[in-house]
């Protein structure tokens, strides 16, 4: 029988959560810390969740740090969530890594756009090939950061493999978004705007039914009020929501996004549900930067 992965289509055309991956006070990761999140966010009503996305710290986490983050998420998930899997780095260690997200019980896996200095259209989708082939019953998305990289190259790796069923796309260009989709075929694929609320709007304007979100942890009802409004074409209220969430989002873009996570930690710190460590090459925020955080977090809270 051909898989048709209609559940986890309609899984990505939502909220797509990417938690936190708390630390404990000696550094290693809070088993118990990351459920307490995970299990606020699906009380939420948040219904997708990526562990091992770069909101989780992803490439700061060992490879049995990460196999962890898979194991709880899917068990504090259970039959209520739908799990995407971040998996990623060489080819052998992302062919392991989504045999393991298999093996735990998640059914689709998220591929990290490759961190190589050269990557070339061709190997793009040679990368993610090896990857998909080696999960054929699992559905694959890739994480499309390039922007060099045309559509046409996207409806030839799935040509190859049926089971790349959406994309996440983080190119920071609507009118390229818009174009990169319909060359690939823009019913073909689930669009997931890889920007965030803040590109959602725009992006799904040209096409794209799901937003991935790092604020959702903070603030989950702010999250689900745009995917609301987005689907059913009331712009303004969306855009309601962008006014609400500009500056947490500015102030995770700022410098590059260097402080994109550790904003993120912050505002959880700040309302005592996570402690804000994270780990190198991020960096806490300084004192005198704390206090706004704290200030949009306790907003959103009441």
């Amino acid at each position: 029988m051909t898989t048709t992965f209609e559940t986890q289509r309609a899984a990505l055309a939502d909220v797509v959560a990417i938690p936190v991956t708390p630390f404990a006070e000696d550094g290693s990761v809070d088993p118990a810390g990351y459920r307490a999140l995970l299990r606020r966010l699906l009380d939420a009503g948040i219904t997708t969740l990526t562990p091992n996305g770069n909101t989780g710290e992803f490439y700061a986490l060992t490879p049995a740090e990460r196999r962890l983050v898979t194991e709880l998420t899917v068990e504090e998930a259970g039959d209520g969530a739908a799990v995407l899997v971040g998996v990623g780095h060489d080819v052998p260690t992302a062919v392991a890594s989504a045999r393991h997200a298999r093996e735990a019980g998640a059914r689709m896996v998220m591929v990290h756009q490759p961190v190589h200095p050269y990557v070339s259209q061709a190997g793009w989708v040679d990368y993610h090939r090896a990857i998909a082939e080696a999960v054929p019953d699992l559905g694959v998305v890739p994480y499309l950061r390039n922007p060099q990289l045309p559509g046409s190259r996207l409806a030839e790796l799935a040509d190859h493999c049926p089971n790349v069923l959406g994309v996440k796309y983080a190119v920071p260009d609507a009118a390229r978004f818009a174009a990169f989709a319909r060359d690939a075929g823009l019913e073909r694929f689930v669009w997931v705007a890889g920007l965030a609320e803040p590109y959602a709007p725009s992006y799904f304007s040209a096409g794209a039914t799901g937003f991935t979100s790092g604020l959702v942890n903070v603030a989950p009802a702010v999250s689900l009020n745009m995917i609301e409004a987005l689907r059913s074409g009331d712009y303004p209220a969306a855009m309601k929501v962008w006014e609400q969430i500009r500056r947490f989002e500015e102030l995770r873009a700022a410098n590059g996004s260097a402080n994109n996570v550790t904003v993120v930690k912050e505002a959880l710190a700040s309302l005592g549900l996570c402690r804000r460590e994270v780990r190198p090459p991020s960096k806490p925020l300084p004192e005198d930067e704390r206090a706004e955080v704290a200030a949009i977090a306790a907003g959103w809270a009441i």
